[in-house]
């Protein structure tokens, strides 16, 4: 079997412009979570990713015309620009990097996943087209302009049944009582067909003669008579002209997209969703193309936008996030998580053909990973689909409970994390040391497994230990407690040599097990084939 490492990796996260960044906030137990105020003042903390684009200006300038970077920062939405900084990061851990993937050509993949895609952009067109919609519905329904409700004014006489007065409306109701009206109106207004087919010849007019000469004749053309048209009735954009192609540009596959142009990589650039579970998916997803000689190399991870007043507004109606300012940790009181963002980006390849061009493995061996459906219930897991994760994933690693030292949970500072640590009770031993991080960085969506495991893997590279959590002693919640005691707690511990576990459970009911393993040599790791 084909051997993977990770030679490359990039992140961007809270307090983290970097991965550099990211590794030394590790270094102590502090939480990273600030609070929200999308709603105005509230009562959530959430985690801000740090980061500013333009300190990946001079790295794309050195590729591209002039004109390359104010397009990406125009038109990118916050997801593909955090992907894109992770990437351009993930390339300067091993000299020769960039050059190589693109020598490989199509057998560099790229599968870079989302959670909820980018809100901001899609929240910035709906209320775009939200108000644009509603000042055309309120102009052409105004009777001066509609001779139809003119007549009903004057006469009683309309076909179909109209809406209320909004005028009768209690002042709770009044705006959808208004728009109500107004939709009625303008679909019966003569005038508005009158302008309508005026439209129609005007965007009937066809390219003619040379092509590409013809094509800006005819958008000139249109242009000059569409504002002639808006003169002659006075009316206002009509609401398909207030929608910014920049939603197309910021669709789920884009940060995948973008990667592939910026990397001048030839190979599928694909978009996989899965929730919690996406970062540990991509990796199935990387290792399987790897291990099956379809891709030499494969850049994967998960990106998701700042927290937004949508993600954790479902997230309290959900019943599972904190609401109270205060940092609620796993393990201890259960009060909910904390949403964030940001981006996980791994560069992976296989070891030997990377290691005949001089590059070094970062981190740890990524072995295994199991993949499964609860098909059960939406967001409460059930107990047997993440234990099959684990399983699947312990079995094709070749490992058994007293193998694995560190396990990294999903925990999520809710009740389920008594029901997490008593099934995962069952596949490790009682000296294996948890660790649980969302109280430090809160949960991302799809890149929140992606922090997770890049900070078990950075704890082994960069002292063979298990970094500090928020946890205190004297925190643990008593329940869990007597189910296990060996946690990571806020001073950290060292790692022993073996086999390191990690689980994601997503919305859904998809699971995501990763088990890792030091590589051979690694300050008394074993000297395995593999």
């Amino acid at each position: 079997m084909r051997r993977v490492g990770i030679f490359g990796w990039g992140l961007v996260g809270p307090r983290s412009p970097n991965v550099d960044a990211f590794s030394q906030n590790l270094e102590n137990a502090d939480s990273w979570l600030q609070p929200f105020n999308g709603f105005g003042p509230d009562t959530f903390l959430v985690g801000v990713p740090e980061f500013d684009f333009a300190d990946y200006k001079p790295w794309v300038d050195a590729r591209f015309k002039p004109n390359r970077f104010p397009q990406l920062d125009s038109k990118m939405g916050m997801p593909v620009k955090y992907a894109v900084g992770a990437f351009i990061q993930a390339l300067s851990q091993n000299e020769g990097l960039e050059a190589e993937l693109q020598r490989l050509g199509s057998r560099t993949h790229v599968y870079i996943g989302t959670g909820l895609g980018d809100l901001g952009t899609k929240q910035d067109q709906v209320l775009s087209l939200f108000h644009a919609k509603r000042a055309w519905n309120r102009f052409w329904s105004a009777p001066e302009r509609n001779s139809a409700l003119q007549r009903y004014l004057d006469t009683g006489e309309v076909e179909g049944t109209p809406p209320p007065d909004p005028t009768t409306a209690p002042d709770s109701e009044r705006d959808p009582a208004d728009e109500a009206w107004w939709a009625f109106w303008t679909e019966r207004s003569p005038e508005l067909r009158e302008y309508l087919d005026e439209l129609r010849e005007i965007e009937g007019l066809a390219v003619e003669g040379d092509v590409e000469a013809g094509k800006k004749a005819a958008i000139r053309e249109k242009q000059r008579r569409r504002k002639r048209l808006a003169s002659k009735w006075g009316a206002p954009a009509p609401p398909w002209e207030s929608v910014s192609p920049n939603l197309l540009w910021n669709i789920d596959n884009i940060p995948a997209a973008q990667i592939s142009m910026l990397g001048h990589l030839t190979g599928p650039a694909i978009c996989p969703q899965a929730a919690c579970s996406t970062f540990g998916v991509t990796l199935k997803l990387g290792l399987d193309a790897i291990r099956s000689d379809q891709a030499d190399a494969v850049i994967l991870g998960a990106t998701d936008g700042p927290p937004h007043p949508l993600l954790v507004g479902g997230f309290y109606n959900a019943r599972v996030i904190s609401a109270d300012a205060q940092v609620s940790k796993p393990l201890t009181q259960l009060r909910g998580t904390h949403i964030s963002g940001g981006a996980v980006l791994w560069i992976i390849a296989e070891v030997e053909h990377m290691r005949k061009l001089g590059m070094t493995p970062l981190g740890m061996e990524p072995l295994a990973v199991g993949v499964t459906s609860d098909a059960d219930h939406i967001i409460t897991p059930s107990q047997e689909g993440p234990t099959e994760a684990m399983k699947i994933a312990m079995e094709a690693a070749d490992v058994a409970a007293q193998d694995i030292v560190g396990w990294d949970m999903h925990a999520t500072a809710t009740p389920g994390d008594f029901n997490e640590i008593e099934m995962t009770r069952e596949l490790i031993n009682e000296e294996t040391v948890v660790t649980a991080r969302k109280g430090t960085f809160g949960h991302g969506m799809a890149a929140g497994g992606g922090f997770e495991l890049t900070a078990q893997y950075l704890g082994w590279q960069n002292g063979q230990r298990h970094y500090p959590t928020p946890l205190g002693r004297d925190e643990l919640n008593q329940q869990i407690a007597t189910v296990h005691e060996c946690f990571s707690y806020d001073d950290g511990c060292a790692a022993k040599p073996g086999v390191f576990g990690k689980l994601s459970m997503g919305v859904g009911g998809i699971n995501s097990c990763v088990i890792s393993r030091p590589w051979p040599g690694q300050d008394g790791a074993d000297d395995a084939d593999g």
